[in-house]
């Protein structure tokens, strides 16, 4: 029996430790469809003006907004299933009451880049984001080129001179120029917590064999 004991308690031990973190995964789950509902419940709720504040917490805050666009841009590396790739259209955008804030107008494919784009006046819904999308990995922007590769809000504002404020466009009236608007979604939130939970349980389901198969083999060793 000595010589079950160890890879009994081995097996055992990396089960319960699998397992658990395969529960914990589910829970994790539990709680970012959770989260998920809530964001979703946020952006679509009723619109409201825009705040004369700002903080954080205010993510995904619908909001009404009309005034010009500037006819200064900045167009972030993206795509969409349709067009295959393109840029998002961040334009400098002025309020009726005279704020400089970042409007984020949506999408154009490659070939329309160039456009043309003047001031043009236009009434929208849409919800205050901060995008984390900028990593360590992630490159400077081609200032020459105007390519930015990430909506990063606090140089984006720098370089058009805006407040460190952005609004993503769901409903556009007015002249779009072109620019097919790309609503915030909860979509590109990632909640892979299932794969997880599925992943940990087949470990756990290997190292269950491995013990049983060592345990095996140590039972035909005796004869």
């Amino acid at each position: 029996m000595r010589r079950y004991l160890f890879p009994v308690i081995i097996g055992v031990l990396g089960c319960a430790i699998l397992l658990s973190l395969g529960f914990w995964q589910l829970r994790r789950m539990e709680w970012k469809e959770t989260m998920l509902a809530e964001i979703e419940s946020r952006i679509a709720g009723a619109p409201a003006a825009l705040p004369a504040g700002y903080e954080a917490q205010m993510k995904y805050l619908p909001v009404i907004v009309s005034g010009q666009t500037t006819g200064e841009e900045i167009d972030v590396l993206s795509g969409t299933k349709e067009s295959g790739g393109g840029y998002q259209v961040i334009s400098g955008f002025v309020t009726d009451d005279g704020r400089r804030i970042l409007l984020d107008r949506g999408f154009v494919d490659q070939d329309h880049k160039r456009d043309p784009r003047p001031p043009v006046r236009l009434e929208l819904a849409g919800n205050l984001h901060w995008p984390e999308e900028k990593g360590s990995a992630t490159p400077a922007p081609n200032l020459a080129e105007n390519i930015w590769f990430a909506r990063d809000v606090p140089a984006m504002a720098a370089q058009l001179g805006t407040e460190p404020l952005l609004v993503v466009a769901a409903e556009v009236r007015g002249d779009a120029q072109g620019v097919a608007a790309m609503p915030v979604a909860i979509q590109g939130i990632p909640n892979n917590h299932l794969s997880y939970a599925v992943q940990w349980f087949m470990i756990a389901a290997v190292w269950a064999g491995m013990t049983v198969a060592l345990i095996w083999r140590i039972r035909q060793r005796q004869f």
